[in-house]
């Protein structure tokens, strides 16, 4: 790791550092839990409004700036729009047909989207390890996203015909979990821009905030007794993915982002989708198929990979020690 652990204030840094990627992973077991009892949309703006709120305050105790002018602001509702609005909204509603360990592999697959607007926009490199990757992660992502039957027709062909029912597709919360996926890489693409014109802490805030309204608005036009059914127990869970697994998470990981290395920090990527799996198969029972099993463990190599390309490249570079002495001697 190239964090600068030793910089940091914060007793247990190490611990702290795993700190968010296990509050997120099992947030989205907490949440699966939960549905049963709620609706999609009001569970969505629970999880994120009092968080927004929570990092407001935060960031206000701390002196942090508001936004100023008129393109702070239209920055922070293009990324509440798409990493708040859509992207929770989706990600519940994938989660009513999906499990929490699959569906957190198919959100945190976002790297993949990412490295491929960053290459459009930004004409960021890829590397050949990050294409490897990207190659790794759309097998992976087509053997859990794709349903069994699709893939057992490739095997034999004389039934493809009745393997290939669209409806299917379409109805699986594997796909709703990557349109998710895909608006959380836009919103990452955005935090350029955004924190550009804004304070990070503050942004994340009203980006909640924000993201947060339309989705209890469509919650009280479309759903109803969205919490007649919730116990007391529910309720912690909704807390829990609330308080830890949004505002102290987002708040661990602006801390480590701002004092350490972005690239090592968001290698650990991989473990969210871990502690979901380990955690929905232990308090949930979920059990992927065999094909699906291969697919996670593809997709979090391909994470790695893609997070990693810059690290392994030079690695590789460094595996001929004329080139490590080219190198130190030039830096």
């Amino acid at each position: 790791m190239q964090l600068k652990l030793t910089n940091s204030t914060l007793p247990f840094a190490p611990l702290l550092l795993i700190a968010p990627f296990f509050f997120w992973g099992t947030a989205m077991v907490a949440m699966k839990g939960v549905i049963p009892q709620t609706t999609p949309f009001f569970m969505a703006a629970m999880r994120i409004l009092p968080a927004g709120i929570l990092l407001l305050l935060v960031g206000m105790i701390q002196g942090r700036p508001q936004p100023q002018g008129k393109l702070a602001w239209l920055w922070i509702f293009l990324f509440a729009l798409v990493d708040g609005a859509l992207f929770q909204g989706f990600l519940t509603q994938g989660l009513v047909r999906t499990g929490a360990g699959l569906g957190s592999v198919m959100i945190d697959s976002q790297p993949l989207a990412v490295a491929i607007l960053s290459l459009w926009l930004f004409q960021e490199r890829i590397r050949l390890w990050g294409w490897l990757g990207l190659g790794i992660g759309v097998i992976g992502i087509s053997l859990i996203g794709l349903p069994d039957e699709w893939l057992g027709s490739l095997l034999h062909p004389e039934t493809i015909e009745a393997s290939l029912g669209i409806d299917t597709l379409f109805q699986s919360g594997e796909w709703l979990m990557l349109l998710a996926s895909l608006s959380m890489a836009v919103g990452t693409v955005l935090v350029r821009w955004v924190c550009k014109y804004n304070d990070p802490v503050i942004a994340t805030g009203w980006h909640l905030i924000l993201g947060g309204v339309p989705l209890l608005a469509i919650s009280a036009e479309f759903e109803s007794q969205q919490w007649v059914n919730i116990d007391q127990y529910s309720w912690i869970a909704m807390g829990y993915a609330a308080v830890f697994g949004t505002a102290i998470a987002y708040g661990l990981f602006f801390y480590f982002a701002a004092s350490g290395n972005l690239t090592s920090l968001s290698a650990l990527t991989f473990l969210t989708p871990i502690f979901a799996l380990l955690f929905g198969n232990f308090f949930l029972g979920e059990v992927l198929s065999s094909l699906q099993s291969v697919g996670v463990g593809l997709t979090l190599v391909s994470i790695y990979l893609i997070n990693q390309r810059d690290v392994l490249a030079q690695k590789l570079k460094f595996s001929n020690p004329k080139q490590e002495d080219i190198y130190i001697k030039y830096h």
